[in-house]
């Protein structure tokens, strides 16, 4: 046999019973026709057997490739499944050597996304660009134009353009609503490039998305937040994220629910107990409360006239109850609610700020406003349970304290005008 024949030849390799031809695209069958039909019989199997091969054992697949180009190098599908698996073998040169014959037999611009790809990998980026610039890209469907914006993006970052990676990916199929084959690998390329240009909150953001649109497991998204959040990749399943703040993912918790429906006017003692288990808690800023509160509806508190002045703030008549500056709060017929509430001096910036007890419900209690004299003393709340005035609001300083002496205070006349409660120097409106 003469050497060049020698260098040529490609032994055939085994072919089980499951490879069959009517297992083949008809499509590739067709382009088959031109051969005799053993001929075709033969390379239309290996074609099927190097096609059900190439994920599970690429190297065998391409041998039978390999040996259908040998028996059918003039016909461009032979040639574009042979460049194709020697794609997924690692054999750079030889899958584009074969993709680009394949182009000139007419195959047509579909695999220019691989193309660019395989230039990368041959450590070539800018003809990786010059490729997804060329005037063929405009020919390409949406799935082959998208993934030739990511193998370009990929080439930019190769030459450290990392902005412009991300920008090249900013196509209109980047909507995070969209559930289409290819909006798995987009959002994750996206992601992955954001995440390169050191926009990390961005990047994770994108990361959920491609999680949430990847059905198929395509991609390892949920494996990239375990990475940025330090979770356990096991507990990914856990995670809770989708609300922003600017281009902040915040984890949320969920929240914890209050025993008692909202709005419920009725104050009962565990609920009072409650309350001042969270106010003995609270940090600086916070109302002091020394004494338990057992049962207002039953006893006649013990208070200094002045401190009865300071803690009203406006007495509401006939059954209309005074909202607070950010909360609003229902009250039934003949309840007298408090007016803004100051919660003393504060040590640190209140913004973004919660409470733990923001989840407990304050109940409302029962204030009489009658011509008798005021028999109930409502009680101000916990400055951590009611949502604060910012830092450097009009409101003043008040602090309710039990008087240690035993005066019984003088019961306040109802009579009071609201511009006389103003000029005890007690709360603003």
């Amino acid at each position: 046999m003469p050497e060049s024949a020698r260098a040529s030849f490609v032994a055939e390799p085994a072919l089980s019973d499951e490879f069959t031809v009517a297992a083949l695209d008809p499509e590739v069958r067709r382009d088959l026709r031109g051969l005799q039909k053993d001929t075709a019989d033969s390379v239309a199997r290996h074609l099927v057997a190097a096609g059900t091969l190439v994920e599970e054992d690429p190297e065998l697949a391409l041998e039978h490739a390999r040996y259908a180009r040998r028996r059918a190098s003039r016909i461009a599908v032979v040639r574009e499944a042979a460049g194709i698996t020697a794609y997924h073998a690692g054999e750079w040169a030889e899958a584009l050597a074969e993709l680009r014959a394949a182009r000139r037999m007419g195959g047509g611009p579909v695999h220019l996304p691989v193309m660019a790809d395989i230039e990368r990998a041959l450590g070539r980026p800018e003809r990786a660009i010059d490729i997804a610039r060329g005037p063929e890209a405009s020919e390409l469907g949406t799935a082959e134009r998208i993934e030739l914006a990511i193998v370009a993006a990929g080439a930019r970052r190769d030459l450290g353009e990392l902005d412009a990676a991300v920008v090249g990916l900013q196509l209109p199929e980047l909507e995070p609503t969209r559930r289409e084959p290819w909006s798995p690998r987009l959002f994750y390329a996206y992601a992955d490039n954001l995440l390169a240009a050191g926009r990390e909150s961005d990047a994770l953001q994108w990361f959920v998305h491609a999680a949430d649109a990847d059905a198929e497991g395509e991609t390892d998204a949920m494996g990239r937040i375990a990475e940025i959040t330090g979770e356990d990749p096991d507990d990914a399943d856990d995670f809770a994220f989708g609300v922003e703040d600017g281009d902040v993912v915040v984890e949320v918790e969920p929240a914890a629910e209050a025993e008692d429906p909202v709005g419920d006017p009725v104050a009962d003692e565990a609920d009072l107990d409650q309350v001042e288990e969270l106010a003995d808690g609270a940090g600086a800023g916070t109302a002091a409360v020394e004494e338990p509160v057992e049962d207002l509806a039953g006893e006649e508190p013990v208070v200094d006239d002045a401190l009865v002045e300071e803690a009203v703030d406006e007495a509401v008549v006939d059954g209309v109850a005074a909202d607070g500056p950010d909360d609003e709060v229902e009250a039934d017929e003949g309840v007298a609610a408090d007016g803004p509430v100051d919660e003393g001096p504060i040590d640190g910036p209140t913004d973004g700020v919660e409470s733990e007890a923001a989840a407990v419900e304050v109940p409302v209690v029962d204030v009489p406003v009658t011509a008798a004299p005021v028999d109930e003393v409502v009680v101000e709340v916990p400055a951590d349970v009611v949502t604060t005035e910012p830092v450097g609001s009009a409101a003043d300083e008040v602090v309710v304290e039990a008087d240690e002496a035993d005066d019984v205070a003088e019961p306040a006349s109802p009579a009071q005008e609201p511009d006389e409660a103003d000029g005890t120097g007690g709360t603003s409106r």
